[in-house]
């Protein structure tokens, strides 16, 4: 029989887990580095020697262009050729060349610093579903960041190299000048970010200097492309050769972009020429060739050779949402990504088939990514619902007045918040108080997706499940 001591029970008492506190943990460096490198932006850009004229910018001046920089929006609130000296391009130049290559990497870096630091199995999986299906090993982040580097400054030599007779002949500077204006556009390009320092034409179309420059066009249309589909993408591309052996996020990647793509090529071609029954003087071709550029421009980089402001509504309306849309996951792009839009599209048709789960080429998505493609379009769609009323109040007298138009300021809010750049000119006719917003808008949006996977993913998973019980839908 065993003894009264034997039959009390056992206490065993371990010391309190110490958990570090949220605001200090990995997943958020990239937070903090983007932060300052925006103030360092800022403060450089606010010194007398960055303006072309020696004067002091305003503060609002260089905070705007120094958020628009290192999110790679490509939103100008002053002209980036008139305005800023060479020393202020160059600002600028390095502000969106580590803020394109830092988020492409960033995601990379983060897992990199979860190899030396105790985090949830929970973010790690959150963080590495940014990355895409190939980076689930994080034995490897080390080689992947740097091949990610190596990759980004091979196009962006590549692109320099090609654009430099081509920019040296139309604009007829020095071998100094061209080069210069060479590498700035192809980071430019490839970074999706929309800046432009090459000489301007009297419109409000940023790169009217371009038209019918066909080669030039392509170099950056490619550029744009490799830029917004990510790394991952471009490597499955290379390692596998065969489509049928891709990864469902490639596929679902490049299924995507070909449809928004083609979606903003027939409106922009449909609106633009045969809709409003031919323009003078413009060829069939010229205007292909100006649909193809912003179709893929358009949605994902900012750049613009016609003059949005002057486009039809419905041209505005359609890119709006492309632009809300964005490009790949863990790419140089904005929106809410293509990876997530695809994820909802393949959800409602896999409901209009009759399936219980999402399916897509032969594949099942998991049902928590689909809870989490929801949420970040639900969220983005509720800052923009929010923002844009706001906007409203602040500019009413703009808006009285006729200056701005409602649509226009729709458009370029959207484009903040994807960090697209494409504008309609509104944003020097903006209040303090609605550049403060862009500047906030700019800055959620480059991070949005990112933190909101790190936010969404759960500290542990639940052991229960609730009953079941129907709600009336439609």
């Amino acid at each position: 029989m065993p003894r009264a001591s034997e039959l009390e029970p056992r206490v065993i008492q371990e010391p309190p887990i110490r958990r570090r506190r949220r605001i200090f943990t990995p997943q958020f460096i990239i937070i903090y580095g983007f932060t300052g490198l925006i103030v360092l932006g800022t403060i450089l850009l606010f010194l007398p020697f960055s303006d072309s004229e020696g004067r002091s910018t305003s503060l609002l001046l260089a905070l705007f262009t120094a958020t628009s920089a290192v999110t790679v929006t490509g939103h100008t609130a002053a002209s980036t050729t008139q305005h800023w000296s060479y020393f202020g391009q160059v600002v600028i130049f390095l502000l969106m060349l580590v803020g394109g290559l830092g988020f492409m990497v960033g995601a990379t870096f983060i897992l990199e610093l979860i190899g030396r630091h105790r985090t949830s199995i929970a973010h790690q999986l959150a963080l590495l579903e940014t990355m895409g299906e190939d980076h689930r090993n994080l034995g490897g982040l080390g080689r992947t960041t740097r091949n990610v580097v190596i990759v980004a400054f091979i196009f962006y030599l590549t692109g320099t190299l090609i654009l430099f007779p081509q920019i040296q002949e139309i604009t007829g500077f020095g071998i100094i000048e061209s080069l210069w204006q060479s590498a700035f556009l192809s980071v430019s390009s490839f970074n999706n970010a929309g800046f432009s320092i090459l000489p301007e034409v009297s419109d409000s179309r940023s790169l009217a200097i371009l038209d019918n420059q066909w080669l030039i066009q392509a170099v950056m249309v490619l550029l744009i492309i490799l830029g917004s589909v990510g790394y991952s993408v471009m490597e499955d591309i290379w390692k596998k050769k065969r489509a049928v052996r891709f990864s469902l996020d490639t596929k679902l990647v490049l299924l995507g972009s070909v449809l928004l793509w083609g979606t903003g090529f027939l409106t922009y071609f449909l609106a633009g020429f045969i809709a409003a029954g031919g323009q003078d003087g413009v060829s069939f071709g010229h205007q292909a060739g100006t649909a193809i550029f912003h179709s893929v421009s358009g949605r994902t980089a900012g750049f613009i050779i016609a003059d949005f402001g002057a486009a039809e509504d419905f041209i505005k309306l359609v890119f709006t949402f492309l632009m809300l849309i964005g490009g790949a996951s863990a790419s140089v792009a904005g929106g809410i990504k293509i990876n997530t839009f695809m994820v909802l599209f393949v959800t409602v048709v896999s409901f209009i088939r009759t399936r219980q789960q999402a399916e897509a080429f032969g594949r099942e998505i998991p049902q928590t990514q689909v809870f989490r493609a929801v949420a970040v379009a639900a969220l983005a769609m509720v800052f923009i619902v929010v923002t844009v009323p706001v906007l409203t109040i602040t500019e009413a007298d703009a808006l009285r007045s006729g200056d701005i138009q409602f649509l226009d300021l729709f458009f370029d809010t959207v484009s903040a918040f994807a960090t697209n750049g494409s504008s309609t000119g509104i944003v020097p006719q903006l209040g303090t108080v609605g550049q403060l917003i862009f500047i906030a808008a700019m800055f959620i949006g480059r991070l949005g997706p990112l933190s909101l996977a790190l936010t969404l993913a759960p500290e542990s998973k639940t052991l229960y499940r609730y009953a079941q019980e129907q709600v009336k839908i439609g």
